[in-house]
């Protein structure tokens, strides 16, 4: 897939992003490198491939990243905060209506 000049201009439009010729030519440049990126990279065969958890573990199995435990570190401070606020309840902060 490759773009051309006014599909660069469109998409420009359509981003409320204004492009000067040289600036669209630029784009369309670096659009097409990518897409000639991701053409290279779907033509690449990888079935009987495993995906990895880690990309570094294709490299050196016995240094792929180890997760974080998943623990509380901080207490709880919600009613702390919710004191100054003019109006709360169950929680949650409430505000004046805004649309009807």
């Amino acid at each position: 897939m490759s773009l051309d000049l006014s599909e660069v201009k469109r998409i420009a439009n359509l981003a409320r992003l204004e492009l000067s010729e040289a600036e669209a030519s630029s784009t369309l440049d670096k659009l097409n490198g990518i897409f000639s990126l991701v053409e290279q990279m779907k033509a690449v065969d990888t079935t009987g491939i495993s995906p990895l958890s880690h990309p570094i573990a294709a490299i050196r199995e016995h240094l792929s990243l180890r997760l974080r435990e998943d623990v509380v570190t901080e207490s709880n401070h919600r009613e702390d905060y919710q004191k100054p606020a003019p109006a709360t309840q169950d929680g949650l902060y409430l505000v004046p209506q805004v649309i009807e």
